[in-house]
């Protein structure tokens, strides 16, 4: 584990980070707004980096962590450096607490549950807001009762505003009035989040902050912490949340997955990246970027004020592009990647080592034009290692009647005797079948696509020939002609 040191960067050198919790998932919002921290790194030559926000030891895991992780990782958004653990650092968040009570920004309360609860509902009662009255903020600590360990509060100021000058929304005041003393370290001792992100911003040189339009009311409360200590504030920038196609805040019901699902559905990494950052940043009519164009491009001016939809039909689209211009061997390093992922993956993987991967990365251009996920590609595959007798699906039933199978068996030894296993040899042979017999392609295709695949849709029917060999093919004729 890691403590934050404040000489990692020189002073006019762009820092950034990203710093989720440990409790979960890493989610599509988070990935968005690690990218926009990557982003802001690369284009001005600054550091990307990550904190692990660990602090709540009962719900944070060493799974979430690794899907984080992990997560990023498949994303290309690796930090510049290892990560930090906050945890680690809690002894130097407690060490920032006694400087704010030595210093008078900072004092002990020593309020039960009991009253603060009571409080609130006083307030409430009032109509005032439910804030803490300040009880213990003058107060001597000699009047504190007996065998009560007390919380650290910061001393904010009571008069005027907390302005923070944010590069999305503009300035936003917050009235001091209504903005409490806040706890900066509970009474067992542990630092809370807004003080232990300040302390570790602060520490990692932290030049800009990144993150979703709901940290903002947080940012107004750690703007009390900076001032009180004497530190320079970042430069903040507030997105608006990823909403849902119906407008409403992103849930799960809407798709809200962790990023390792959307890895599994079959999208690339790099078209994901594309579709997260047109997610509240835009480059004049700009649709699809590569990673060099949005380093190059990507700045805070492009940052939009209103919330972005999750549309899943357009990240389809936007990834079969990406599939029809990703070089077939990496697209089958992506296919071998997520067979793990795969209720039937070792299956596949198996049969594919069996007949070999080249035969996939062969079926790949005709694949490619109709597939919107990787797992259209292992899908449309698949009749490369079906094992035969193929299974033949109803819809394909019916271009394999009694007509139809004497068709293949006049095809049959014309293809036996195929000595240049290409589709243009294959393509001519039957091109000379069909001269003879005043057939046009479409009175054949559909019974060799059914017969060699099991399906009414493949790839030309042709280059499955050529993929599947000529003792396979011939094999699988001869399965539905004695059938």
């Amino acid at each position: 584990m890691n403590t934050p040191t404040t000489t990692a960067t020189p002073s006019s050198t762009v820092v950034t980070r990203f710093a989720p919790s440990p409790t979960g998932y890493l989610h599509i919002g988070g990935a968005r707004t690690a990218l926009f921290n990557w982003l802001y790194a690369r284009h001005t030559g600054g550091q990307f980096l990550l904190r692990i926000e660990d602090t709540d030891r009962a719900r944070s895991t060493d799974d979430a962590i690794t899907a984080i992780l992990e997560g990023l990782k498949w994303l290309g958004l690796e930090s510049d450096a290892p990560p930090v653990f906050q945890f680690s650092c809690a002894d130097r968040h407690r060490a920032v607490v006694e400087e704010l009570l030595a210093n008078g920004h900072a004092y002990r309360c020593y309020c039960s549950p009991e009253e603060l609860n009571d409080m609130r509902e006083t307030a409430k009662a009032e109509g005032r807001p439910a804030i803490y009255d300040g009880r213990w903020r003058d107060r001597d600590s000699s009047d504190a009762p007996p065998d009560v360990k007390p919380a650290i509060r910061l001393k904010t100021p009571r008069e005027g505003e907390t302005v923070i000058a944010d590069q999305v929304q503009g300035r936003v005041v917050y009235q001091n009035a209504n903005l409490d003393d806040l706890i900066i370290l509970r009474s067992d001792g542990s630092p809370t989040y807004n003080l232990a992100v300040v302390v570790d911003d602060h520490d990692m040189a932290v030049t800009h902050i990144l993150r979703g339009v709901d940290h903002l009311t947080n940012t107004a409360r750690q703007t009390q912490i900076y001032n009180a200590m004497g530190w320079s504030l970042p430069i903040f920038a507030h997105v608006p949340l990823i909403h849902g196609s119906d407008g409403a805040k992103l849930s799960k019901r809407h798709g809200a997955l962790g990023i390792e699902a959307y890895r599994a559905m079959g999208y690339l990494p790099a078209a994901l990246r594309n579709y997260l950052v047109r997610l509240g940043w835009s480059h004049g009519n700009d649709e699809v970027f590569s990673t060099e164009q949005m380093i190059e491009w990507f700045g805070m001016d492009g940052l939009g004020k209103s919330p972005a939809q999750l549309d899943f039909a357009k990240l389809a689209d936007l990834n079969s592009q990406y599939i029809q211009t990703t070089p077939n061997a990496e697209l089958l390093g992506h296919i071998k990647a997520i067979l793990d992922d795969l209720p039937d993956g070792e299956t596949t993987r198996a049969r594919f080592d069996a007949v070999g991967w080249d035969k996939f990365e062969t079926s790949l251009e005709g694949l490619k034009p109709r597939a919107k996920t990787l797992l259209d590609l292992i899908n449309g595959a698949r009749f490369i290692i079906a094992e035969r007798p193929l299974p033949i699906e109803n819809k394909a039933q019916k271009h394999l009647d009694t007509d139809a199978k004497q068709r293949l068996s006049a095809i049959y030894p014309r293809l036996q005797a195929v000595t240049n296993w290409t589709p243009e040899a294959l393509e001519s042979e039957i091109d000379i079948y069909l001269k003879e017999v005043g057939f046009k392609l479409g009175k054949v295709g559909p019974t060799l696509r059914a017969a060699l695949t099991g399906q009414t849709a493949s790839p030309a029917i042709f280059d499955v020939m050529a993929v599947l060999g000529q003792d396979e093919v011939l094999a699988r004729l001869r399965d539905q002609i004695e059938k």
